[in-house]
This record gives C-alpha cells, sequence and structure tokens, in this order.
C-alpha cells in the first residue's frame, strides 16, 4: 500500500504530463495504473494492449521506385572480404567509385565530355564498358560518340577487322564514329566499291589513317578512282598514307594503278594478285613517279602482325564479335567436337586463317609486287658528293618526267580530271 501511494502521489505531482498508460509488473501480474482514481487495477488478459500502429501498418524501405529495374542491376555498396583469422570483413566502396558506377549506368546522358580529365575519363569509359554500355543498340552509339569526340585516337588508335564482315554490318555507324585512327586493316572482307565504310575512307575523320589494308575487298578501278579523288583534285583525305596493301584484287588493272600515284608519302604498296595486263610497264611507272623500287622478298609490313586494334575500346570491338558469334551460332549444326572448339573460341578463327592461306598461295602463283621505298645510301660520304649526287637526282628524275610529259598524248593529259571526277567530287 505504501508503494501504492507513493505511486499515485508521484502521478498526481505529474499531472499536468498526459503520459498515457503506465504498466507494472508484481509477482508475475501485469497491472496497469488509474492515474485518475490514483490506484492500480488488475489487467485481464481480454484487455487489448496499447498499440503505437494500427494492425494493416507495415513500413517499406526503397530508393528510387519509379525505376525498379536500375534498382534490381544495382551494384552493391560494400566490398566484403575475409581477414587471415577468416572473419568475415566489409567496407564501403570509396564516393568516387559510388559516383564513377552512377555515371557509367547512365553514361548516354552525357551532354559532352570535352575538356574532361584524360585519366578520369578511360576509368569512366571501362566502367561502361565493364556494364557493356556500348553494346546497346542505340544508346550505345551515343555514349560512343561522347567518347570519341572529345578524346579521339585514345578510344581506338588501330581497328583490325580482318574477316569480321558481320561485325561491320552490325557495328557500322560505331565503326564510323571511331577518329584519327592510324592504323585500318580490312583485310578479307568483300567490301566492294559502292561499301559505305570505303566511302568514309576519304571523310576527314579519318584522315590520319597512315596504314591501309585493303587486301580481298572485291575492288575494281572505280573503287580506287573514288577513294583518290580527294587526294588528286583536293589534297585531301587519305594524303598521309604511308604502308597500302591492295592484293589479290583481280579486277584493278593498270588503269588504276595511276590512281595511286597521287600518294606521294607513301612507303610501301603491295598490288600481288591484281588483273595488270603490262607489269613492267607499271612496276617502272611506281619507280619513276613514286620512287618506290620492287621487292623480290616479301616485306613484313604487309604480314598483317602489326595491325592490332589498340585502345580503350579494344574489349568493346571483341564485345561485339562475341554478340555476332552468339547471334549466328544457333544456324549451325555442328559435332560435338567442332560445338566444344567453337565453345572456346577456335573453330571461327581456323577457319579464317585457312581462307586467307588460300590467297595468299593464289598470290604467290601470280607473282609478287610488294614496293618499297629505298633509304639514302653512302650517308658517310662527306657533304659536296652528297649534295652532287642529290643534284644528280633530281636532274634524273626532271628528265623521267619529261619522258613521260612528251609521251602522253593531249586526251591522257585530262585523264586527271574528267567529268565523272567533278561528279564525283561534287558528292563530298
Amino acid at each position: 500500500q505504501n508503494w501504492t501511494r507513493g505511486m499515485s502521489y508521484c502521478l498526481h505531482s505529474e499531472s499536468c504530463l498526459d503520459t498515457g498508460p503506465i504498466y507494472v509488473r508484481e509477482n508475475g501480474k501485469l497491472h496497469v495504473v488509474n492515474q485518475g482514481a490514483g490506484g492500480i487495477q488488475h489487467v485481464s488478459r481480454k484487455t487489448r494492449p496499447f498499440r503505437l500502429f494500427s494492425r494493416g501498418f507495415s513500413v517499406e524501405l526503397c530508393m528510387n521506385r519509379e525505376d525498379d529495374r536500375a534498382r534490381r542491376q544495382r551494384t552493391d555498396h560494400f566490398i566484403f572480404t575475409y581477414t587471415k583469422e577468416g572473419n568475415l570483413r566489409y567496407s564501403a566502396k570509396s564516393l568516387f567509385s559510388l559516383v564513377l558506377g552512377y555515371i557509367s549506368d547512365n553514361v548516354d546522358h552525357l551532354d559532352s565530355l570535352i575538356g574532361f580529365p584524360e585519366q578520369i575519363a578511360e576509368k569512366l569509359f571501362s566502367a561502361a564498358e565493364a556494364r557493356q554500355k556500348f553494346a546497346e543498340p542505340v544508346t550505345g552509339l551515343r555514349a560512343l560518340q561522347k567518347f570519341t569526340e572529345a578524346y579521339g585516337n585514345l578510344v581506338l588508335c588501330s581497328l583490325c577487322l580482318r574477316n569480321r564482315y558481320l561485325v561491320i554490318s552490325e557495328k557500322l555507324e560505331e565503326i564510323k564514329s571511331f577518329r584519327e585512327l592510324t592504323c585500318l586493316d580490312l583485310s578479307c572482307c568483300k567490301l566492294g566499291d559502292e561499301h559505305e565504310l570505303l566511302e568514309h575512307l576519304t571523310k576527314e575523320a579519318l584522315s590520319s589513317v597512315k596504314r591501309l589494308l585493303l587486301k580481298d575487298n572485291s575492288l575494281s578501278d572505280a573503287g580506287l578512282r573514288r577513294m583518290t579523288a580527294p587526294v588528286r583534285v583536293l589534297k585531301k583525305g587519305l594524303e598521309s598514307l604511308l604502308v597500302l596493301d591492295l592484293s589479290c584484287n583481280p579486277k584493278i588493272t593498270d588503269v588504276g594503278i595511276g590512281y595511286l600515284l597521287s600518294f606521294k608519302k607513301l612507303n610501301c604498296l603491295d598490288i600481288s594478285g591484281t588483273g595488270l595486263k603490262d607489269v613492267n610497264a607499271v612496276i617502272k611507272r611506281i619507280q619513276t613517279q613514286i620512287g618506290l623500287v620492287h621487292s623480290k622478298v616479301p616485306l613484313k609490313e604487309f604480314d598483317h602482325s602489326n595491325c592490332k586494334t589498340e585502345g580503350w575500346a579494344e574489349q568493346t570491338v571483341l564485345q561485339w564479335e562475341q554478340a555476332v558469334m552468339e547471334a549466328i551460332k544457333p544456324q549451325d549444326n555442328l559435332s560435338s567436337r567442332t560445338a566444344a572448339l567453337r565453345f572456346y573460341g577456335k573453330t571461327h578463327r581456323i577457319e579464317e586463317v585457312v581462307k586467307c592461306k588460300l590467297v595468299e598461295a593464289e598470290t604467290k602463283a601470280s607473282g609478287n609486287l610488294q614496293f618499297y621505298k629505298e633509304k639514302v645510301q653512302n650517308c658517310h660520304l662527306p657533304l659536296k658528293k652528297e649534295v652532287a649526287g642529290s643534284h644528280e637526282l633530281k636532274n634524273s628524275k626532271k628528265r623521267a618526267l619529261a619522258e613521260q610529259e612528251r609521251e602522253r598524248t593531249p586526251k591522257q593529259k585530262h585523264l586527271c580530271l574528267t567529268v565523272e571526277d567533278w561528279d564525283l567530287l561534287n558528292t563530298y
């Protein structure tokens, strides 16, 4: 009773506060204190306990409810590791990595990356590449263009698409978005004269190409005329070309070789397996007008080992190739052994190499027509002798050019600028 009176006194002394019902457990039984009467009432089992929330109330913690798909694909913000003792330990990811992941998920919404630091841009490209953002049909192209516009050859400086005609067909617009390439290998793709990618070679975006390999592409004189028109007339396009491979294109004749004489910086040329009629005349013409010498042995510049895919987008090109291989996989009826080899990515490559070997065998049978620019010899001689030798070379070149001008007919002089050339230039 004394305890009850004390509790009642405390309640009356703080009557100004509405604390709600107060429960007291005594001798294993629960009692509620009646503030109005100052006594204690026994709580029956049927009395409902006080609830802060209603029975149907529930709480759900969620982020970005509008985009449930993005929320499901979102990576964890913690890194789990194990200590030496075998205990599980977790640490939070850095703010930089979290922001990098968020931007890479929405990389196609960027306005521009011009002026953005290259070091961070490379990490952003790798993060987007790991999420395969550049493999998506529409958004991937838009995101790739943002990088190529800002960083040029850092995204890709060399591209090898040898025997990758299906990749070219599926990802043509993405390939055309690459800028400032220095090496481009399109060998054994059967593109033909009218392909859109060959027309793109004459654009300003690829004026930096120095190595161009167009072996076995069903090219003819018309294709060479279109490809060299900007260089011959406007002094633009592939003016910086150093190495050119046109082998295994039997439709290229002596007329088409004449269009190549506009590449004054050319150091190496391969026209093996073409449809030349007067080979000796072509060899003499190339030697006198471009200064290239016929090689008796195969040159290492044309072994297709120097041109590889290099740059930030190297893995992106591999992702494109894998996607194309997966798309054509159900169409093939292969045995178990062949299917196993194809699973490891060997069958397709082996078949293509065999095809190229057959083409090379045909080229060897028709004769090797590779040219290179000779280095200046006798560099250890005195200066006077070098000057005299240079004067003699200049005089010999002038004599050779004068003889060629005399041999030309009036009609041949006007072949460099025909009506077709002007019509072709008007399309650029």
